[in-house]
């Protein structure tokens, strides 16, 4: 039979599946002894069986009967007896922490006749209307659904009858009236008197917080902090103690150490003569903690006492809620407290250094997506900074410059020193040299997989996507908003990319000091967090299985990314540098007619392509460079269909006369125009259509190599075939790369990216033909889904969120039970076939902290991401192996 109810003497803190989180730390406390007023937990079973049943089950009422029972027989009063009533709260309390997010209810109990007998017992009439005062608001708001602002009203027009802004000056007339009118706007608005028995009011006190469950507050945080839905919350029904009895009593939050800073010390705040919620209410200025020695030295020392017991018995910062009745100080809660990014860090190394935990338990108290806040630049005070919009968060950090609407315009300002943010519409690979020089990116349009997001997180730049209140006009240089705004080329704009907050004029900006470390540029013991996340690291370096790579096009990302501590390059991406002057070479290439035009243009591109690939070997000297051969369809080098067909429509309407180039450009474009090009010709099969495109690339990478050996360095490249699906395609581009790095005298891996589904379901036969496969996992979960990523953010991912769908986006966080699949499915097939396969993953996944995990469980062997979020993915590495034991899971 199911038990639905436990004493707090019967559970303890490894309960919090069953007990929630506040449940199990209140028995956790109740077992150390530690004063915590008697109650009992209603467990999260019963609240998942009222919310797959719309009731609580049959067994409960007698469960709660019991436990009442005794909880009645231990304090010698009962629930809302008219001499001297029992009086109990009841809170929400779930696994994880939910703060603010569920329903309470305090003095469950008091009615028309308990009132009088709390007053007798307390010997303070004012408070124990206030008491009444107090229930019959948060009941009628929290449990009857009441508009809280029909109360709030009430107590304001009281208090300006009295002319006084406080509470306190409140008589225990006023309150009396104040129940009496409380109790009417209930009934007015319910229709039903509010309840005198003790009992319904505590059993409607329950349904309440499991409803809570399932309230807007609560799923918005649940999908914010990615907790699962299905978990459901306990009860906790506790005694009360009154903090609100006079000035020798009131209600506190304490933390052991700095929750902003991770410094110790006393942090927290007193309120005297108040309840606890009047303390998160912000009602009333509270005293910060210290104050209370003066004013009750006993409790103080007494407090001081517990904090540190509570600290070395759970080894970790502590959140605590107290209450002193009229001298005597009770414990309301305790949780490991919720703390900055920063402070995280540094506790954890405090704690090492105390000898709480050891380096391994500290690297598990940490995690990377704390590490990439601490990566980015910040904001200050906005100070007169006017707020224009709110976008998509793509790229985080802080950036200020001034606004210009072209790549080029950003690279020629930038150039004189200017700081700039590049404003456009949407990007194209055409904007990368003023993506690069701009300290920001603005676009009115795309999502977090959009371009401008994927391009600015592999540059460590800060960009805002999706700004659709931004009406973008790239001709006029010009921003335009409903409300008449208008910004100018050359206004300064300030862009949030932690929040998608948009400014228009100068917000400061802080730096941050780990980028410092990581480039080389601060010492590891400048100060305690850059000394801890130095710390940490390492400690992670020195437990992970998973090697990291970086994504890096150019010598001066692979630099940066090698400083980042990268193993390698995992994605080096060949299309940007068909880009800007080379556009013309590519063109040539398209319009060819016949095998000796053809090959005039190859011939043109080699000794380019070649120096590029000699950077980016040199910079990565010694550690493998992954080269994905072209990738994207052709059309994407050349000029825009629509636009090029109205320059010559509008020309030859004029009579102006249009060069022979113009229209076989037109032409070209024209035959190569796909109604879906990301799924036509591309990758493997644009390789396999244009002959010797493949081959000049094959042959830039050998030719590099090969002259850098030359010089005495140690050149490991790696070829990479995109968009495999049949061995077939690879098995005819491998047979010509292979003849050609014979005919220069080079060795390289050969392999293949796994990013179509086939590819992956019949992975056994491709690693037939392939030395290493990298897990394309943008594409892969584009195909696998059905999504067009630059579309399905912007249109329908919010509201596939709100229904619960997907609990995170899959192109950020890797959907584990679908694409996940896949490369569990290619893994395993692959390595069957050739036990030596070199795996890896270079999507945008390969920097996503829980993504990271997955990988290191299905046994891959580096991940490989942005040179920015290199650190991240290293410590995250770390966390995996001491999850899984480190040990290969293949």
């Amino acid at each position: 039979m199911t038990k639905y109810v436990y004493d707090f003497a019967e559970g303890n803190r490894d309960m919090k599946d069953l007990l929630g989180g506040k449940g199990a730390n209140l028995a956790e406390m109740t077992v150390l002894g530690l004063p915590v007023p008697p109650g009992f937990v209603i467990t999260t079973e019963a609240c998942k069986t009222y919310l797959d049943t719309g009731d609580v089950p049959a067994e409960l009422a007698a469960e709660v009967t019991a436990h009442l029972d005794g909880l009645q027989q231990q304090m010698g009063k009962r629930l809302g007896d008219a001499d001297d009533p029992l009086l109990v709260s009841v809170r929400s309390g779930a696994k994880f922490s939910m703060p603010g997010m569920m329903d309470t209810v305090l003095n469950i109990g008091l009615n028309d006749e308990s009132v009088t007998g709390l007053a007798k017992q307390s010997g303070n009439e004012r408070f124990a209307w206030d008491s009444y005062r107090r229930l019959v608001q948060m009941f009628g708001k929290t449990v009857l659904g009441v508009e809280g602002e029909l109360f709030e009203h009430e107590i304001d027009r009281v208090k300006k009858d009295k002319g006084t802004a406080n509470d306190l000056d409140l008589t225990e007339t006023d309150l009396q009236t104040l129940v009496d009118t409380f109790k009417a706007i209930v009934k007015k608005e319910t229709g039903d008197p509010f309840p005198q028995e003790p009992r319904v009011q505590l059993d409607l006190a329950v349904r309440a917080v499991f409803d809570s469950w399932n309230g807007d507050r609560a799923r918005l945080y649940r999908r914010q902090e990615r907790i699962p839905a299905d978990l459901g919350t306990a009860v906790n029904v506790c005694t009360m103690v009154f903090g609100n009895l006079g000035m020798d009593s009131g209600t506190g939050v304490a933390f052991t150490r700095d929750p902003g800073s991770g410094a110790q010390g006393v942090y927290g705040d007193y309120l005297a003569n108040a309840q606890g919620e009047d303390v998160v209410a912000g009602i009333r200025n509270t005293l910060p903690l210290q104050e209370l020695e003066n004013l009750d030295k006993a409790s103080y020392d007494q407090l001081l006492g517990i904090m540190g017991t509570l600290e070395r018995h759970y080894r970790d910062l502590c959140d605590i809620e107290f209450t002193i009745e009229r001298g005597k100080l009770w414990m309301l809660q305790t949780r490991v407290g919720k703390r900055t990014a920063g402070a995280a860090f540094r506790i954890a190394t405090q704690l090492v250094d105390e000898g709480l935990i050891d380096e391994k338990e500290a690297l598990s108290r940490v995690s990377g997506a704390q590490l990439a806040q601490l990566m980015f630049p910040t904001f200050g005070d906005v100070g007169s900074a006017k707020k224009l919009t709110k976008g998509m968060n793509a790229s985080p950090g802080a950036a200020v410059g001034k606004a210009v609407f072209s790549s080029e315009t950003a690279a020629e300002w930038a150039a004189r020193g200017e700081d700039v943010i590049l404003v456009r519409r949407e990007t194209t690979p055409d904007d990368l040299v003023g993506m690069i020089a701009a300290r920001g990116i603005l676009t009115s349009r795309g999502g977090k997989t959009s371009h401008a997001a994927v391009v600015a997180r592999g540059m460590g730049k800060t960009c805002v996507c999706g700004a659709e209140e931004l009406d973008v006009d790239v001709n006029a240089k010009q921003i335009r908003l409903k409300d008449g705004t208008s910004v100018e080329e050359g206004d300064v704009l300030s862009i949030d990319g932690t929040t998608g907050a948009v400014y228009l004029g100068e917000v400061p900006v802080s730096p941050s000091e780990v980028v410092q470390y990581f480039e080389g540029t601060l010492d590891a013991k400048a100060n305690d967090l850059v000394e801890a996340v130095d710390r940490l690291t390492r400690q992670a370096d020195g437990v992970r299985r998973l090697k990291v790579r970086a994504n890096a096009d150019t010598p001066e990302d692979a630099e940066r990314a090698r400083r980042f501590g990268a193993a390698g390059i995992g994605l080096c991406r060949t299309e940007h540098m068909f880009l800007g002057d080379r556009r013309q070479l590519v063109e040539d290439l398209v319009l060819a007619e016949g095998e000796t035009e053809q090959q005039q243009a190859l011939q043109a591109l080699l000794p380019l392509q070649r120096e590029d690939f000699i950077g980016i070997l040199r910079a990565m000297d010694g550690l493998p460079v992954t080269v994905r051969l072209i990738d994207p369809p052709l059309h994407e080098f050349l000029p825009d269909m629509t636009e090029l067909s109205v320059e010559i429509a509008v020309a030859d309407s004029k009579g102006q006369k249009v060069p022979d180039e113009q229209r076989k450009l037109l032409t070209a474009v024209r035959r190569l125009h796909e109604q879906n090009p990301m799924l036509g010709l591309r990758g493997v099969r644009l390789g396999l259509v244009i002959p010797g495109l493949f081959a000049l690339q094959v042959r830039a990478i050998a030719e590099a190599a090969k002259a850098l050996k030359e010089e005495g360095l140690d050149p490991r490249p790696e070829i990479m075939v995109p968009l495999v699906g049949a061995v077939q395609e690879l098995e005819v581009v491998r047979e010509e790369a292979e003849q050609i790095l014979a005919e220069v005298g080079v060795e390289a891996l050969i392999g293949t990216m796994i990013e179509v589904p086939r590819a992956a379901l019949t992975a056994g036969q491709i690693a037939e033909a392939a030395e290493f496969f990298s897990f394309g996992t943008n594409d892969l979960t584009q195909m696998g889904w059905g999504f067009s990523r630059d579309d399905v953010e912007a249109s329908f991912f919010s509201r596939y969120l709100d229904l619960g769908v997907f609990g995170v986006s899959p192109f950020e966080s890797l959907d584990r039970d679908g694409i996940g699949r896949l490369v569990q499915i290619a893994v395993d097939e692959g390595r069957a076939t050739r036990p030596d396969l070199h795996l890896g993953v270079c999507g945008e996944h390969g920097g996503d902290p829980d993504s990271i995990h997955f990988f290191h469980g299905v046994g891959l062997d580096y991940v490989s991401c942005s040179p920015f979020r290199v650190p991240v993915a290293r410590l995250e590495a770390g966390r995996a192996a001491l999850e899984g034991g480190g040990s290969d899971t293949r």
